[in-house]
Formats: C-alpha cells, sequence, structure tokens
C-alpha cells in the first residue's frame, strides 16, 4: 500500500496463541537447535541469584558467565568450516586481518526474560498492530513493547529495532576511539544523556503516540570541540513528525536547530566512520530505503557481552590497531533476522545497501554490513549487547564500526576506564532536561 509496495497483514489468533507458548513473549523460538542455538529459558528476571549488583548506580556489568572459555574460535585458517553462519561483513574482516581477526564462540545462553508487563503489551501488538499506508508509522500498538512480535515484513522489523523495549533513562559518560590505519587514536569523550518515553512501566499499554525519545549530548573531548551540546527529540510516526535537533556552540553561545537532523549527516566526533543513522545500526525516518525481509538465519553474532564492559577492561589492552583485541570479545550462534535495505531512487544516502541481523528475542540489530554507491562492501559493523539487571532489559553496549578500504575503525560508546558505567532506569529525568534552552544552560 502507499509508496512502499508492501501489503500489511496482522497476525492471525492461532499465531498470536504461540506467544508464551513455542514462541516467547516477544516471538522468539523458545526451542534451541542441535547447531548451537541455546534453548531460551528465561530464568532470571533482573540481577541473578549469587550477583552483588547495585542496581541505578552506574555499576559496571557483572558477568554471570565469567567462568566460561569459548568453545572454539573461527580464524582464517579454519574459515570455510563454519563461512555459512558469518556476515559478508564478517568475512571481509577475515580476509583483511587473516592474522589477528578472531571469532571466539562460546555456549549460547538465553538465560533472561522481560518483566511482565512487556509480555502483555508485546501480546497488545501483536493482536493490533498495524503499519502506516506510507511506511513511517504504526497505528493502534501501545507502549511498553517491540510493536511487530510476529513481524511480516521487512518494515516492521525496521520498527522493532527503532522501537524495542529497553531502558528508559540513561546517563553515560563515553569514550570514543578513531583507530586510524597506523594504529594511532584520536580520543573523543561525550556525556549523554537520553529518556525513553515508551518504557516506563506506568506507560506501558497505552497508545504509542507522541515522541519516542529525548537525547542530550555534551561534548568533553577532542579539546577544540568541547563545551559543545546538542538536543534531540525522537518522534514515533516520522510521516506525521520530523526528528529534531538543535545544538549549542560555546564560541557563539548560541543555540540553533539543527536544518535537517539525521541520515547520512557525519556522527560529531567519529572522523566520518559513523553517520547519525549508523547508531544502534540504523536508527530514525526510514523513508530513504526500500526494506525487504529476507528471512531468518543462524548466525555468529556478539552476545552475553558482559566480558568486553568489565571494570578491570583497559583501554590500551581491547584498542588494539585494525580491530579491537578479540580475547574480550563473546559471540553465540543465534537466530536472526535478515534485514536488507537498498536505497530508493531519487534518494541519496553514503550507503547504498544496509544489511542488518536483528536478534529474533529483543529485535534489536546486533550486527549491520554497509554498502557504498557502488555497491561494494565498505564497512562492518556491530554492537555488544548485554542484559541489564537494572533495566530488565537488553543494552547496546560498546560497539565497532570498521572500514573496510581504509583498515581503519570507531570504538564508540567506551565506558570501561571511567569511574561509572551506564546509569540506567533512575528515572530522575524530564522533558524539560532537553529543550533547546536546556543545552544553552547546560553549555554556559
Amino acid at each position: 500500500m502507499g509508496s512502499t509496495g508492501v501489503a500489511w497483514a496482522k497476525a492471525t489468533p492461532d499465531e498470536v496463541a504461540k506467544l508464551g507458548n513455542t514462541l516467547t513473549c516477544t516471538g522468539g523460538e523458545k526451542a534451541g537447535t542441535a547447531s548451537g542455538v541455546p534453548e531460551f529459558t528465561g530464568k532470571w528476571l533482573g540481577t541473578p541469584a549469587g550477583i552483588k549488583y547495585e542496581s541505578h548506580a552506574g555499576q559496571h556489568p557483572v558477568d554471570p558467565y565469567a567462568s566460561e572459555k569459548p568453545v572454539f574460535v573461527i580464524s582464517a585458517e579454519n574459515l570455510s568450516k563454519y563461512a555459512e553462519r558469518l556476515t559478508d561483513g564478517q568475512k571481509a574482516m577475515f580476509a583483511k586481518y587473516p592474522k589477528t581477526f578472531r571469532i571466539p564462540v562460546y555456549t549460547g545462553h538465553r538465560d533472561f526474560r522481560y518483566p511482565d508487563f512487556v509480555c502483555a503489551s508485546a501480546k497488545k501488538n501483536a493482536e493490533n498492530a498495524t503499519m502506516n499506508a506510507d511506511g513511517l508509522g504504526v497505528s493502534n500498538a501501545v507502549k511498553g513493547a517491540m510493536p511487530f512480535p510476529l513481524p511480516k515484513n521487512g518494515l516492521e522489523l525496521v520498527f522493532n529495532n527503532l522501537l524495542p523495549f529497553r531502558s528508559s533513562t540513561e546517563l553515560t559518560l563515553r569514550d570514543s576511539a578513531n583507530v586510524l590505519p597506523d594504529g594511532s587514536i584520536v580520543w573523543g569523550r561525550a556525556e549523554n544523556r537520553s529518556m525513553s518515553l515508551l518504557n516506563q512501566p506506568d506507560v506501558a499499554g497505552q497508545p504509542l503516540t507522541g515522541a519516542m525519545a529525548q537525547g542530550m549530548n555534551i561534548t568533553k573531548l577532542p579539546e577544540r570541540e568541547k563545551g559543545g551540546v546538542s538536543v534531540s527529540l525522537e518522534p514515533v510516526d516520522f510521516g506525521k513528525d520530523k526528528r529534531l535537533g538543535w545544538s549549542y556552540d560555546p564560541g557563539t553561545r548560541r543555540v540553533r536547530q539543527i536544518p535537517e537532523y539525521g541520515f547520512d549527516q557525519p556522527m560529531a566526533g567519529t572522523g566520518g566512520k559513523m553517520t547519525i543513522d549508523s547508531d544502534r545500526l540504523f536508527n530514525g525516518s526510514p523513508e530513504r530505503y526500500n526494506w525487504k525481509m529476507v528471512g531468518k538465519r543462524e548466525i555468529y553474532v556478539p552476545a552475553n557481552a558482559y566480558k568486553v564492559h568489565g571494570k578491570g577492561v583497559k583501554y590500551a589492552d581491547l584498542i588494539k590497531p585494525n580491530h579491537a583485541n578479540p580475547d574480550f570479545l563473546r559471540y553465540e550462534l543465534r537466530r536472526v533476522w535478515v534485514l536488507e535495505a537498498s536505497l530508493k531512487e531519487g534518494y541519496r544516502h553514503l550507503f547504498s545497501k544496509r544489511v542488518l541481523f536483528l536478534d529474533e528475542d529483543t529485535g534489536q540489530a546486533l550486527v549491520s554490513d554497509y554498502y557504498d554507491g557502488r555497491g561494494q562492501l565498505w564497512q562492518h559493523a556491530f554492537i555488544n549487547h548485554y542484559y541489564a539487571f537494572d533495566a530488565n532489559a537488553w543494552h547496546a553496549g560498546t560497539s565497532f564500526y570498521h572500514d573496510l578500504n581504509s583498515g581503519g575503525y570507531l570504538a564508540y560508546n567506551l565506558f570501561q576506564e571511567r569511574e561509572l558505567g551506564p546509569v540506567l532506569n533512575k528515572n530522575d529525568m524530564t522533558p524539560a532536561m532537553f529543550t533547546p534552552q536546556a543545552a544553552r544552560t547546560v553549555g554556559n
């Protein structure tokens, strides 16, 4: 229908009845596979028994699987044995860095679950939610869970990634390392504040309308950009509303609205290795692409990534030339939705194609491969997610964006050496903290 060329079909009652039975309450297949996809147990909600963790205080993640070792390690030498379960970008990393790049594969676990109110919202959405005719928003959905637990097409997968259940508030002082091809590093640092307007328990089940999230970014490094402040407002429906952004310039002490915020504008402080819409691998309006649900595959993806975020991890040990030290990474075999985006005729973007791999349990993108204007593979990126005990949800931690042409990469959202990790779900933020006036106040 509309400009998307997709016919929308709601889930049937028989399909909805599978949620919480053969499927998780958010639509993942509960059963494991003989090849190594773990069975969903959902045995833990919040902090597992025996782990000491202070919620909402910025304690670094604690690894419930700390005693485990890799079952095997994929290398350039044994690549052919595992190639069918790797993305094109992962295989390109082995081709570019055959001596050093490795993928350590661990026993898989799907031990954490969402709160009951998330399951209730997910069921309502499965019964009622539909894509709008223009493909830019969702109707008849409620807050508190992804809109399409039983996705039927590419755009529904897009909105699951845009609107997952995640932390309601987040405060993180995060570093970034722009690693140049010669191994030298340009460091950045910013204080990031964000507030979801969809995921507090008291709004669960309410109609999905208005704004999705508000954010503030305060630049600390590099020195020449120190003091810059940006705020943003993210809509739920991109057909009705645009995402809005304002920036405070410490030189002029003025706040100005950013004319068009998002898409392939470069993310500040990343050396051009990230576009604004590649944060979380894809965000913002889907309007410039045709979106295709390719289907499900079993892929080795980062999962239960606690080790890389530990308090004792030093940047000098983690951030190496060409790519991060694989000893800190954890991959598991998972079923993922494969989502392919092709640039629409008449539209402009640095990426002519993007292929995203979305976790079946959370709807969130874990890995993405990006292609340039000639259709050649250009970037490979991945996010190290972990289940945050204080949010009862999966959290997007440190991510890596690799330029397969130059050999440089960006390590983004680092907090390992900071005194505090992400402060999640403290719920001490209000919409008034994210206005243009607030940006001016913080900047001054």
